[in-house]
């Protein structure tokens, strides 16, 4: 039943990313057509001048983009969650056991972070169409309200948390999360030969750095009650880790010279940047209270709410 339980957790996410990626299609399409406002140069705005496609706007590509990290990162995780399951059935032993760790340390994340961030693409999908997102008359809204149970069914985030932190990063000696970091080290090496990634592949082993710190801090007491009670901070932080990894994976592929060149690679490229500029450094705020052990909501009393 479990082995049936993770894969359909799996496949949650899958759902959750391709809601997501609707979303992002319909306010990319959009934004490209819609005309509202004119461009802000140093002499101010020239009224005489057209109205240029929204799309055009600083802060519209600025939540294009994120969608783009969000969902395209998160098609990246359910693919390589998948060919895990492909090796845990059908690879040699040593990689159908690694892929069982893996996989392991990894559903929880598969199934909690595309649902929380796919369903942040719809929210800006229905920002990028204003006032029309809100309405009927676009499929936004009603991918929004799709995907919100996605966070919810097959495990909520706090039963993911309390799974991620309670036992799969402890159990067998922490097995899981050392594969997954000697995994994100290959990249990181790799990476960090290229000029143009190198940068990056030091801010992701900092961030690794500091998950595992932050892990070992949360158990520092051996107290459950006082590890678990900042357990959802703890995956959102360790899903943005794997997603930066995931989204350096991807730049490296694209930097190598064939048909992924062009506009294509480009956007992929912009893709990890925003993740790596604008998400990853969420990181430090979520770790700060796991690794203190924050104690505020497990030691207020029931009659202060």
């Amino acid at each position: 039943m479990f082995h049936m339980m993770n894969e359909a957790r799996i496949g949650v996410g899958l759902g959750a990313v391709m809601l997501g990626y609707a979303g992002y299609e319909v306010s990319r399409d959009y934004a490209r057509q819609r005309n509202q406002g004119r461009p802000i140069t140093g002499a101010g705005k020239d009224a005489a001048q057209p109205p240029v496609p929204i799309l055009q706007h600083a802060d519209v590509r600025r939540m294009l983009l994120a969608q783009k990290s969000y969902v395209e990162g998160g098609l990246a995780l359910e693919l390589y969650c998948a060919r895990l399951v492909d090796e845990l059935h059908t690879g040699e032993p040593q990689a159908a056991r690694e892929a069982g760790v893996l996989l392991e340390v990894l559903t929880p994340i598969a199934k909690s972070w595309p649902s929380e961030w796919g369903l942040e693409a719809n929210s800006l999908a229905i920002q990028v169409l204003g006032g029309y997102g809100y309405t009927r008359d676009f499929m936004v809204e009603q991918y929004w309200r799709d995907n919100r149970l996605n966070m919810i069914h097959e495990g909520t985030h706090g039963i993911q948390a309390l799974d991620l932190l309670g036992r799969k990063v402890v159990m067998d000696g922490g097995a899981g999360l050392k594969l997954l970091a000697r995994r994100i080290g290959e990249t990181i090496q790799r990476a960090g030969q290229l000029e143009g990634l190198a940068v990056p592949a030091n801010e992701l082993a900092a961030a690794l750095q500091r998950l595992g710190t932050a892990t070992k801090a949360a158990w520092a007491t051996g107290v459950p009650e006082e590890a678990l009670a900042n357990a959802t901070p703890y995956l959102q932080a360790f899903g943005h880790v794997v997603l930066a990894w995931l989204w350096l994976d991807v730049a490296l592929a694209v930097s190598r010279p064939g048909p992924a060149a062009g506009a294509f690679g480009q956007g992929k490229l912009a893709a990890m940047r925003y993740f790596f500029a604008y998400e990853l450094p969420k990181i430090d705020a979520w770790l700060g209270v796991v690794s203190r052990r924050e104690a505020l909501v497990r030691g207020l009393p029931d009659e202060a709410f």
